[in-house]
C-alpha cells in the first residue's frame, strides 16, 4: 500500500473524473455497480487509502466518543460494565466512531475534564453513566448544548436523551414471584439513600409489597454498599433477627451482594433456595455456576450500549432521534436459589 496515491491516479484507472471517485468514496453520490465496482477496483489495486486525519479535518470532527464509569475496586469483576463497553464499542466502529475512555472523578473535577475534551475539539459527544441527582456533568453539557446520552436519567427537571433499564420494574417482578410462592416476610439487601439507582429498585420494592398489603418492617431493608461483605453481613443480620421476623425470602439490589448473602447462610448451615430464597440482579455470567444457581434479574446490557450509540450518532449527526427516552424491561430468571 502506497501512501502516495491520489484519487487522480484512481480515476485514471477507472476511466472516471476524480470528483466522481471523491463522491463515491465518500458515499456523497450513487453511481452506476458497474461504475461504483470500477471505482473500487482501482482504489484496491491501487493500494489508495482516504487521509482520514484531514477527512476528519474538513468535516471537523474527531470520530471519537468520549466515556468514562465509576473504578470497581481492584478485587472485583464488573461483568455488566464489560457486556456494556462491548455493546457500545461494537455499534460505535459500525458507524465509523471510536471509543475514548477517561477516569471519573466526582463533582467539579469531573466536569472540568468533559470541558478540556470540548475545547480541544477530541470528541464529538458522550455517553454518561453513574448519573445521580443533581449531577454536574448533565447540567454543564446541556448548558453547553454539547451532544450526549445518559446510560441512566437524572431529576425529573432535566429533559435530555437516555438509555435505561426499569430498575423497579426488575425488582417488582422479583417481590411479585416471591410473594406467589407464599412469602410475606421480604427482606432488601439495599444500597444508601443517595443511590438514584438504588432507590429506584427499591421503589419496585415497595410497590409490590403494598399491592400486596404484605407489611414491611425497617428491620428487613438493609442499606450499605453494593459489594460481597455487606451482602453478607447483612444477611448475617436478617438471620439473626427473631423468629418471627426472620425473612424467608431476600432480593438484593445485585448480584455480588447477593453472593454475598449466600455465603453468609452457609455459614449458618442454611441453604439459599431451600432455607431462605434469594434473588439477585444483573445476571452475572457467573450467577448461572454457582451451588445453588442465583435467581437474578437478567439487565438487556447490550441492547442498552447499542441503543446509547445509536441516539448519540444520530444526535453528532445534527438530527432528532425518534425515542429521545428509552426504558427498557428486565427479566426475571429463575434459578434453584429461588
Amino acid at each position: 500500500m502506497s501512501p502516495s496515491v491520489t484519487l487522480k491516479e484512481v480515476a485514471a484507472l477507472a476511466g472516471v473524473s476524480y470528483q466522481t471517485v471523491s463522491k463515491v468514496l465518500n458515499r456523497k453520490v450513487q453511481a452506476s455497480k458497474e461504475t461504483e465496482a470500477r471505482i473500487f477496483q482501482a482504489a484496491e489495486e491501487l493500494g489508495y487509502r482516504p487521509n482520514q486525519i484531514a477527512r476528519n479535518m474538513r468535516l471537523q470532527r474527531s470520530y471519537m466518543i468520549g466515556y468514562s464509569w465509576e473504578r470497581t475496586s481492584p478485587d472485583q469483576v464488573n461483568h455488566i460494565l464489560d457486556q456494556f463497553l462491548t455493546s457500545m464499542v461494537e455499534e460505535a466502529q459500525a458507524a465509523s466512531f471510536h471509543l475514548l475512555p477517561f477516569p471519573f472523578r466526582q463533582g467539579e473535577e469531573h466536569v472540568e475534564d468533559y470541558r478540556e475534551l470540548i475545547n480541544s475539539g477530541r470528541v464529538d459527544g458522550f455517553v454518561l453513566s453513574s448519573i445521580n441527582y443533581n449531577d454536574p456533568r448533565v447540567s454543564y453539557l446541556m448548558e453547553r448544548r454539547f451532544p450526549f446520552v445518559g446510560f441512566g436519567h437524572s431529576d425529573p427537571e432535566l429533559d435530555f436523551c437516555y438509555v435505561d433499564v426499569d430498575g423497579a420494574d426488575g425488582i417488582h417482578q422479583a417481590v411479585e414471584y416471591l410473594l406467589d410462592k407464599g412469602h410475606r416476610r421480604i427482606a432488601a439487601i439495599a444500597w444508601p439513600k443517595d443511590s438514584r439507582v438504588g432507590n429506584e429498585r427499591m421503589a419496585g420494592y415497595l410497590e409490590a409489597m403494598q399491592a400486596a398489603h404484605a407489611p414491611v418492617q425497617p428491620q428487613w431493608i438493609q442499606r450499605g454498599q453494593g459489594d460481597f461483605e455487606f451482602g453478607r453481613i447483612a444477611c448475617h443480620t436478617l438471620v439473626d433477627l427473631e423468629t418471627e421476623l426472620r425473612p424467608t425470602a431476600i432480593v438484593c439490589l445485585n448480584d455480588t451482594q447477593a453472593i454475598g448473602a449466600m455465603h453468609a447462610l452457609r455459614e449458618r448451615q442454611l441453604q439459599a433456595g431451600k432455607d431462605i430464597a434469594i434473588i439477585g440482579f444483573d445476571d452475572a455470567p457467573m450467577t448461572q455456576f454457582l451451588l445453588p444457581a442465583l435467581s437474578t434479574i437478567r439487565q438487556p446490557i447490550r441492547l442498552a450500549g447499542r441503543k446509547c450509540i445509536e441516539i448519540l450518532v444520530t444526535l453528532i449527526d445534527g438530527n432528532l432521534p425518534e425515542e429521545r427516552h428509552v426504558l427498557l424491561k428486565p427479566k426475571l430468571i429463575i434459578r434453584a436459589s429461588a
